[in-house]
């Protein structure tokens, strides 16, 4: 009889399993209807374990909507690396609306904004996300507010399975509204 052995991740490796299954688990829970406890299974470890590596809820909250910001971030410089245009970024955040956690996630980290400890790196992230769009395309103030106002308008509609992968089906007012785009249908 042989036994399996176990490979022991690395203090990296552990830390980005938690947020991985923190994203997950806040995109469907968001932050007070989440507890460290479902991070935990989620990610096969026992919660206090989750607390000794971050501390407290928020700490997690917080890891796991800056992973989300960074993944825009990585696809808006892969995708101006292409092309350094707004419609190129505009296309990169159209294929993250697939990455449904992603999107959702964000929404909950604006919406719990207003707790000062998760507000202040929540806006953070997003003025970062800002600040890399406009050095990307050199586009000035008024583009970029246009660029996130249609982003955010995408974001929601992708929360509530209006794009993205397996759409509900269509009511009048969404065939509306996505006509006025030229590119999603």
């Amino acid at each position: 009889m042989t036994r399996a052995t176990r490979t022991r991740l690395t203090a990296q490796e552990r830390h980005e399993q938690l947020v991985t299954a923190a994203v997950t688990a806040f995109s469907l829970g968001g932050y007070a209807g989440t507890t460290t406890d479902q991070v935990a299974r989620l990610a096969g470890v026992s919660q206090p374990y989750v607390i000794r590596i971050f501390r407290t809820k928020q700490e997690l909250f917080i890891a796991a909507v800056n992973r989300a910001g960074a993944r825009i971030e990585q696809r808006f410089r892969a995708a101006a690396a292409e092309a350094p245009t707004l419609e190129s970024l505009g296309a990169a955040y159209e294929d993250l609306l697939a990455e449904r956690e992603l999107i959702t996630l964000l929404l909950h980290g604006f919406t719990a904004s207003a707790d000062p400890a998760i507000g202040t790196p929540v806006r953070a992230c997003f003025g970062r996300l800002y600040e890399v769009v406009r050095e990307l395309t050199g586009v000035g103030a008024e583009e970029a507010r246009d660029f996130f106002a249609v982003g955010m308008l995408l974001t929601c509609l992708g929360a509530m399975r209006v794009v993205g992968p397996d759409p509900v089906p269509r009511d009048p007012w969404m065939t509306d509204l996505l006509d006025t785009f030229d590119h999603i249908k």
